[in-house]
């Protein structure tokens, strides 16, 4: 590991505990921002991993499938969803990731606070999930919609909140103490740590971070050249050249100022060419051309969407959606071939809310873009969109029974 790492401790210190769960012992708030506040060590317990069901039918579409991150605490697992050809999902199976979820502190719907804690690595058929409340990471191999040959490895530092992939290297983001980002080899017996590769986020949160000020994302430029992380509360785009090893070629990333208030989530238009960064402060995108040399040039001033805290954000095509936890929406964007990014639609919203689909947090699209996945935290649901030729989304699904949120919830989601 990198020289100036601290030495890694596993958030498993005592936690009140009450009935099995933590006592509530903080307040939870929509807005950016809080001041000192209590924090609680996630329960650590031993997990197994679960009998998985066998799914049966002869569901058109069989090899495709939607995987949900539960993030329990008491022991972390994948819920694997069986999507048909109209979008459709019926449930598959449920397996323990060998991990504890985590809740970052004060977070009000969305305990991991981040983008990419679920991840389907379309090349080597892996699916990555981060355990923050036990620093680790575990790599499934995925056949249909069974995962085989579940692998646990060290994230590197604390709070594991985010993974990128790239060419055979994934990259983990530690959001607690210092933050960090620690690369690792996909091979076909898992995650090895790669060795020289670990980088200090320079951050000042305490192992289990707070919510505002923890780092949002980590992920790769489409070309491979650079490996970028947003933090909320720094303001800071940040980004780490690379060389073709999978190193970065920096010590210490490139600080690039926000166009806009809290970024948090990245997303790229289908060239690769602009990156979308979604800030939550005003509820805004912005776009930048990323250069070689890590340094991030403006090329559309933040958009603003009318709704109430912008985190999340997916490409599907030539749309965009992001998911708005303040009011529980999805916004739509669409990108002309000039690369103007503009709303589908007046008000911000491309497909009406509803009563039942409360704490919209992250969303995933499938590989033909055809399908639109959100997570509803407080709800303890998902539903599935189709996209339409306008961008609109039409409601096609609704899985429930997932981990709502309470003292934890699911956070993590993806899409084949």
């Amino acid at each position: 590991m990198h020289s100036s790492r601290k030495t890694h401790r596993r958030t498993s210190r005592a936690a009140d505990v009450h009935g099995g769960h933590r006592v509530k012992s903080r307040t939870r708030r929509i807005m950016i921002g809080g001041g000192a506040l209590a924090i609680v060590g996630a329960a650590t317990v031993a997990v197994s991993l679960a009998s998985a069901g066998q799914y049966s039918g002869n569901v058109a579409g069989a090899d495709h499938a939607v995987f949900v991150q539960g993030n329990e605490l008491d022991g972390n697992t994948i819920h694997v969803f069986a999507r048909d050809d109209e979008g459709r999902l019926s449930p598959s199976g449920t397996y323990g990731t060998g991990g504890q979820g985590g809740d970052q502190v004060d977070a009000p719907t969305d305990s991991l606070a981040s983008q990419g804690s679920l991840v389907h690595d379309d090349a080597s058929g892996m699916l990555l999930a981060v355990n923050a409340g036990s620093g680790t990471v575990t790599s499934f191999r995925v056949e249909g919609q069974q995962l085989r040959d579940r692998r646990v490895v060290d994230s590197g530092g604390e709070f594991p909140a985010s993974v990128a992939v790239h060419g055979g290297i994934a990259y983990v983001m530690n959001a607690g103490g210092e933050g960090s980002v620690q690369g690792f080899r996909i091979t076909g017996k898992g995650l090895e740590p790669l060795k020289g590769s670990h980088r200090s986020l320079g951050l000042s949160n305490e192992d289990i971070p707070r919510f505002d000020t923890s780092p949002g994302e980590v992920e790769f430029t489409p070309d491979g050249r650079n490996l970028i992380v947003t933090t909320k509360a720094n303001n800071t785009v940040e980004v780490f050249p690379m060389k073709r090893d999978g190193l970065p070629a920096v010590a210490e990333p490139v600080v690039n100022k926000s166009a806009g208030g809290v970024p948090f989530a990245i997303s790229f238009d289908r060239t690769g060419k602009r990156m979308l960064v979604a800030e939550a402060e005003k509820s805004t995108v912005s776009t930048y051309a990323v250069r070689r040399d890590g340094t991030l040039k403006v090329l559309q001033r933040p958009l603003a969407n009318g709704q109430e805290t912008l985190c999340w954000l997916e490409r599907a095509g030539k749309f965009f959606y992001g998911g708005n936890t303040g009011n529980s929406t999805v916004t739509g964007y669409r990108m002309d071939r000039r690369g103007e990014l503009s709303l589908t639609d007046d008000v911000g919203i491309a497909t009406p809310p509803s009563a039942d689909s409360q704490g919209v947090i992250d969303l995933a699209v499938t590989g033909d873009e055809k399908f639109v996945y959100v997570q509803n935290a407080v709800s303890g649901t998902v539903d599935g969109f189709r996209v339409e030729t306008d961008g609109a989304l039409t409601k096609v699904t609704t899985a429930e029974g997932l981990p709502a949120f309470g003292e934890s919830g699911m956070e993590g989601i993806a899409a084949v």
